[in-house]
């Protein structure tokens, strides 16, 4: 018996995960595309930010994917900690509607169309050639598999029905509220999924095992439990990441605490019976645990929604701001934007950006010591350079993983671009390094330059300048005009590096320069035009991108 029961309750349960987890990711694909819109609607009000909170939830039906989400827009930069708040909050309502499908099974019989359900959607998803409609597929499948785990689950519990043991069990949770709440706080964190089991509490209580009143302590533990798979999602994340994450817990700990005052006066157990039509039975006592659960987490919600900022104070204490040395990192890029490729490039061109800045300094790290004859600053170079490696590193392989998911044409068709931007941007990070490498040798040396020659690299210089500031508007802004400007000045670079070169051989040849100096000089001026030519490149890009929109637009 004890055999059948675990093989029962483990395949009832991976059935369950399967059909939850096939279902979720079907509806992500289903959705993904209003997710730009999503975003969009949160940073309107909090409320605004609940509504979609609930309404994705409801949709992908697992809070813990999009408070996992979540944390990633945090840590992406596309949404602040305030905003992130009433996301979860609102994540938190969407996931009872996962209690309410499990309701349905005690009044009807669901698993009979569990099969059928099964079989269509398989068929949908593999024979169907729209990407829409096997997307379908796999909803009806999910949806299959998961009320064949449900079944299998009430299979598994009807032996312990004779069991006065766990009948006893569940008895002490209604005497000692706190044991309850701690067993089920560390049960969700094993089995890492709320609607998981609240779904094996409306089970047992079908099956006779646990009382209504009973349930509520457990309830509350799912929902400080659930709040774990967002912290372990937030290890290694920035900051405000890493505060998200502390905010749902702090929002779910603060509501189980006032919500325990309320059941142990019996006011929770109560309400709950006088909202659901009817007597408790072993019919709706499922209806009443998913009333009780909803009841919790859409009180909490507006109980605390006008305290966010106070939430967003308390999680800013307990993860404070540590003093440390920037770390060499992506800003942007963020693994679970990858299933939505349109957000995900989004990002990236928002990385290079950041990459084209962090080149930037390094190339205004070097050059003032050429005329300042400092090289203090010329260590900055140096961590500059690195940074753009590492940057090139981490965002190509960000670019490659995002390839390997379902593109558009248009989505394709930006890859190698983006590819060769970061390329670009990688060289001019080398290009700096050199000119800092060979400015510190001529101060070192103390080789000697005439006026002209230093007025001649601050003329490439100031031109060059101006082109990085042309640069960084044309990526982050796509901005044409900057880029043609670019073109232009790049031409001008060029001449400039050729009648240079020319004056300095003269120097050379009239014995008015020194030929160490006059290598570094041809040295540095050529490493300024390579920066020009890669600036160019960039340019380039941009300008094919938008020409490219406006004749998508026209057709």
């Amino acid at each position: 018996m004890v055999i059948d029961l675990i093989f029962n309750l483990i395949g009832g349960l991976g059935l369950f995960f399967y059909g939850m987890h096939t279902l979720s990711e079907a509806l992500k694909k289903i959705s993904g595309q209003k997710l730009k819109e999503f975003l969009h609607i949160i940073t309107k009000t909090p409320l605004y930010g609940v509504m979609v909170g609930t309404f994705v939830t409801t949709l992908i039906q697992s809070s813990s994917a999009l408070t996992v989400m979540v944390v990633g827009f945090v840590n992406a930069g596309l949404i602040n900690l305030t905003q992130a708040i009433p996301v979860i909050m609102g994540a938190n309502i969407g996931t009872t509607m996962t209690a309410w499908i499990v309701s349905t099974t005690s009044i009807f019989n669901i698993s009979t169309y569990a099969l059928p359900s099964i079989g269509i959607g398989f068929a949908m998803n593999v024979f169907a050639k729209k990407t829409k409609t096997k997307a379908w597929g796999e909803v009806i499948l999910g949806f299959g598999l998961l009320f064949i785990g449900i079944e299998f689950m009430d299979t598994a519990f009807i032996p312990l029905k004779e069991s006065q043991a766990t009948k006893d069990l569940f008895l002490l949770f209604s005497k000692h509220p706190f044991m309850g709440i701690i067993f089920a706080t560390i049960f969700t964190f094993i089995v890492q999924s709320s609607s998981a089991a609240t779904a094996i509490l409306q089970v047992l209580a079908f099956n006779g095992l646990i009382t209504f009143d009973a349930s509520i302590p457990l309830i509350l533990g799912f929902n400080i439990g659930t709040t774990i798979t967002a912290q372990l999602a937030s290890l290694g994340t920035n900051i405000n990441a890493r505060r998200s994450a502390m905010a749902h817990t702090l929002f779910n700990v603060f509501g189980v605490a006032y919500m325990i005052i309320f059941y142990m006066s019996g006011w929770y157990t109560r309400l709950v019976e006088n909202l659901f039509p009817g007597e408790l039975t072993a019919t709706n006592i499922m209806g009443h645990i998913a009333l009780a659960h909803s009841i919790f987490n859409v009180t909490n919600t507006f109980v605390l929604l006008p305290f966010v900022k106070y939430i967003e104070k308390a999680s800013c204490f307990l993860v404070p701001q540590k003093e440390e040395t920037m770390e060499i990192k992506t800003q942007y890029l963020e693994k679970h934007l990858l299933d939505t490729p349109s957000v995900a490039l989004q990002q990236v061109e928002k990385e290079i950006v950041y990459m084209a800045k962090v080149a930037s300094k390094a190339v205004h790290s070097a050059m003032p010591c050429i005329f300042q004859h400092d090289i203090s600053s010329l260590k900055k170079v140096d961590a500059y350079e690195r940074e753009t490696d590492n940057l090139q590193s981490e965002i190509t392989q960000y670019i490659i993983d995002l390839a390997q998911r379902d593109l558009t044409p248009e989505e394709s068709q930006m890859i190698p671009v983006l590819i060769h931007n970061v390329n670009d941007l990688e060289r001019i990070g080398d290009h700096s390094q050199n000119i800092s490498q060979l400015i510190k040798r001529k101060i070192e040396e103390g080789l000697p330059y005439s006026e002209k020659t230093v007025n001649e690299i601050k003329i490439i210089w100031e031109e060059l300048q101006k082109m990085l500031d042309e640069a960084y508007i044309a990526l982050n802004e796509n901005n044409i005009e900057s880029a043609q400007e670019m073109l232009q000045r790049e031409g001008k670079i060029n001449r400039m590096q050729e009648e240079f070169r020319d004056n300095h051989i003269l120097r050379l040849n009239d014995g008015s320069c020194n030929v160490n100096s006059g290598f570094i000089y041809i040295e540095i001026i050529d490493n300024l035009e390579k920066i020009a030519d890669r600036l160019t490149n960039l340019a380039q890009s941009v300008i094919g991108k938008m020409q490219w929109k406006l004749i998508k637009q026209e057709e």
